[in-house]
């Protein structure tokens, strides 16, 4: 076989397995008129034969795409769809609190969205979550499986988009995502010395109410329910001396401790762990316009409509039914504390943004603050109001590892609560300013 055939069957081979870097998108279903950001979706293909295929939406920065920082965003879950961080949290568009009427729920132009100083690859991950799919049966994934096939979709996504190799790179994300985005962090820090590949132009990351270590989160619930004055100074004092400050693995001989915990979750369970002010009703049965969480059900009707998935490029066939949050993945939680990658992270001097909402119960502030502070790096700036125009927003503290903590006053366990707030932390902390 001739020299000049065999390149041309390598090149039919290596067009034939390109992955298409993505197709535009002008307008939404539900949005009036064309949109007034530049959205491309698409998918990836990851492993050797590419039977995972990755969903994402890129939308670029409002202010200067060439030069602003380039961010992923990774959704928690695990196995919720990154369209709840576009329509609820940080994304230029939100959905419109409007009773179903059986077309595509209407959108809005959101005032707080991140894209107004940065571009961001919003993506579904794992394989099950929104519109990402896999061409064999799925198997089980774990934590380390994800930070791997999500680094090879950053590797893929920038050799699609070559323009953006030069932009400062971060990893971002909340909930669930503290388990996956410090060593996602670490993965990528680690493939950026390893030959022949061009590096990615990594810089930082920024965690919301980060899963971190769940058995000391979960140990806080408690102390943080005392400080809300959501159980009484009494019951508090004989949870601490009975449980020792263990309240969610407790011995099963403790009859004491385990009696105290029961009276503990009389007075929570009614409590929306997400946000303690805002209304409870079951967030997994939110079709009545009188549950605050009534949006979830709208996304779930907007993502399902032919004329979405149609606009978005979405293959045909390719998933059943769109759900917010998979809840069926088949998934090992093998990442059982992500301290030490933010250990690794710290040493290898990349910047970080911890922020808490100060009114979740699921992961209370008081934990992120003290695996923070079980880092032991020096204090820069002490604990101080961080303020937007004359009201405090929050408070904030800055440590030598280049880490800073803030908490979001009135906020819940994601930035949908306080997106306004959230947006204008971010925007200061990206651009170098202090809170």
């Amino acid at each position: 076989m001739s020299l000049t055939l065999k390149f041309l069957l390598l090149l039919l081979l290596v067009v034939s397995h390109h992955v298409d870097s993505g197709s535009i998108v002008k307008f939404l279903p539900g949005f009036e008129g064309p949109l007034p950001f530049e959205l491309e979706t698409g998918y990836i293909g990851i492993g050797e034969k590419e039977e995972v295929q990755f969903f994402y939406y890129f939308i670029k920065s409002e202010n200067n795409p060439k030069e602003d920082p380039l961010l992923i965003w990774l959704n928690g879950g695990p196995g919720c769809s990154c369209l709840g961080g576009i329509f609820f949290e940080n994304g230029p568009v939100g959905l419109k609190f409007e009773v179903y009427n059986g077309s595509a729920p209407s959108l809005f132009s959101t005032t707080y969205s991140w894209t107004k100083m940065a571009n961001i690859i919003f993506l579904d991950q794992p394989v099950g979550s929104g519109y990402s799919y896999s061409r064999t049966p799925m198997e089980k994934t774990s934590d380390t499986s994800e930070v791997k096939r999500i680094h090879e979709f950053i590797q893929k996504w920038l050799s699609n988009h070559p323009q953006f190799y030069s932009n400062p790179f971060y990893v971002v994300g909340d909930s669930y995502s503290g388990k996956i985005v410090p060593p996602v962090v670490q993965e990528i820090s680690n493939g950026n010395y390893i030959c022949c590949k061009p590096p990615i132009n990594l810089q930082g990351y920024v965690l919301g109410n980060p899963v971190t270590y769940i058995e000391l989160e979960q140990n806080y619930r408690i102390p943080f329910a005392h400080g809300m004055a959501l159980i009484s100074d009494e019951l508090y004092e004989s949870l601490k001396t009975a449980c020792r400050g263990n309240y969610y693995d407790v011995d099963p001989r403790n009859t004491k401790c385990l009696k105290l915990v029961e009276e503990y979750h009389k007075c929570t369970d009614r409590i929306n762990i997400h946000h303690t002010l805002t209304p409870d009703c079951d967030v997994t049965n939110v079709t009545s316009p009188d549950c605050y969480y009534y949006p979830y059900h709208l996304i779930e009707c907007w993502a399902n409509d032919e004329s979405v998935r149609e606009a978005l490029h979405v293959i045909k066939g390719s998933i059943g039914k769109w759900v917010r949050c998979n809840r069926n993945l088949s998934y090992n939680h093998d990442i059982r504390n992500s301290i030490p990658y933010h250990v690794n992270n710290s040493i290898r001097g990349y910047r970080s943004l911890i922020y808490s909402g100060d009114h979740d119960i699921t992961i209370p502030f008081q934990a992120s603050q003290a695996w923070i502070k079980s880092l032991n790096y020096p204090i820069i700036h002490d604990w101080r109001p961080w303020m937007i125009k004359d009201q405090i927003a929050g408070y904030t503290k800055t440590y030598s590892n280049k880490m800073t903590y803030a908490t979001i006053k009135g906020g819940g366990h994601t930035a949908e609560y306080r997106p306004n707030e959230t947006f204008i932390m971010f925007q200061r902390w990206i651009s170098g300013q202090p809170l």
